[in-house]
């Protein structure tokens, strides 16, 4: 048993504080991880205010990486000192999605059996079954995923964001809405989703990426990262605009990275004739959005929802690792502050003040 320090909410809408928790040693199938760096996002918040479930308390973190320190029986994916990026679709591979060889649906993913607790006993429920948030945490060894290329220290923050949002956002793009060389893409809503969605059309070779928010400064950087064209959607119509950006017909894909009712519409009438929608935000339950259906049909094309960027983390993370390390996707730009333990209840603040793409913990070793 491994007595450490986590950040733990205890009870909807509390603060996230730091606490001492207890972290098992592995059994089988599990993988004990000394933690380096976790990113702070949406999701967490989530967790914080009840908009999960009632599982209280809460081990918040899930984008992150570490160093395997120990390994259960029967574990093959890692080894004790390899640098892993964690991962919440640790896949089955038993399930019916996994046999019809569609593993990025997995309908049965894997986490740790055993419970970390507090230090009277508690069972804590992990966060996306991670709790990075953690000097050590405990999953399952699937969770882990090996990061093959040799990393300067100052690059996990950076890595450790692909465990989540930026994936989710670059997987909308790439995965599930297909971007094809020379591609129209129109990205609806830039904070740190959007904006990876931004970058993975890049990335995928569209050529005309139209950035949609209602802060500049986050154009800007949606800009930086691969737009190039952007839409203040407060000083004019976004879907009126984007048509006339791609010659009046509207975009090959377009991707809503907010979720709710006003820009799932802006996104299935700011598409071309055939065109892709996909939903990558989140919405709050029960949002509501009506489509005529004769639109559906006469319009054509598909509208889908992304699940994690429809990614498959052991055929994907190392993929855009070397994109990273080979210039072509800029992971660096989404850190926008480094900060420790103590930290991330500011952080859940800073975030609802759209003024920063990831704040990141870093933990000393």
């Amino acid at each position: 048993m491994h007595k450490v320090k986590g950040v733990v909410v205890r009870a909807k809408n509390e603060p996230a504080t730091v606490e001492t928790i207890l972290v098992p040693d592995p059994g089988p199938g599990e993988a004990l991880v000394d933690v380096l760096t976790c990113g702070v996002c949406q999701t967490d918040l989530h967790y914080k205010v009840g908009g999960v479930g009632d599982a209280f308390p809460y081990l918040l973190g899930h984008e992150a990486t570490g160093v395997v320190s120990a390994v259960g029986e029967g574990v093959t994916e890692v080894a004790v000192g390899d640098h892993v990026i964690l991962n919440w679709r640790a896949v089955c591979g038993e399930c019916r999605a996994c046999r019809r060889g569609e593993p990025w649906y997995c309908f049965n993913t894997h986490n740790a059996e055993q419970k970390m607790t507090l230090e009277d006993g508690t069972e804590l429920e992990p966060a996306l079954g991670i709790g990075a948030f953690a000097e050590k945490t405990l999953v399952a060894a699937g969770q882990c995923t090996l990061i093959e290329s040799p990393l300067e220290g100052e690059q996990y923050a950076a890595v450790g964001l692909l465990g989540c949002g930026l994936t989710a956002g670059i997987g909308a793009a790439i995965n599930t809405g297909a971007v094809k060389r020379g591609e129209s893409v129109a990205v609806i809503g830039c904070g740190g989703v959007g904006t990876a969605a931004v970058a993975g059309a890049a990335l995928a070779g569209a050529t005309t990426i139209i950035a949609v928010d209602v802060d500049d400064d986050k154009l800007s950087t949606a800009q930086r990262l691969g737009a190039t064209h952007t839409v203040n959607s407060r000083s004019v119509d976004p879907v009126e605009t984007i048509r006339e950006l791609t010659g009046g017909h509207g975009a090959d894909l377009v991707i809503d990275a907010v979720g709710v009712a006003d820009t799932f519409m802006q996104a299935f009438q700011a598409r071309d004739l055939a065109g892709r929608m996909v939903l990558v935000g989140v919405p709050n339950p029960g949002t509501v959005a009506e489509i005529p259906l004769d639109q559906v049909f006469s319009h054509g094309g598909s509208i889908k929802s992304a699940w994690y960027g429809d990614t498959l983390p052991s055929r994907d993370f190392p993929m855009l690792v070397d994109q990273y390390l080979l210039g072509r996707l800029d992971l660096d730009a989404f850190v926008s502050e480094r900060i420790a333990l103590e930290d991330v209840d500011a952080a859940f603040g800073t975030m609802k003040s759209g003024k920063v793409l990831r704040s990141v913990v870093e933990l000393a070793r």
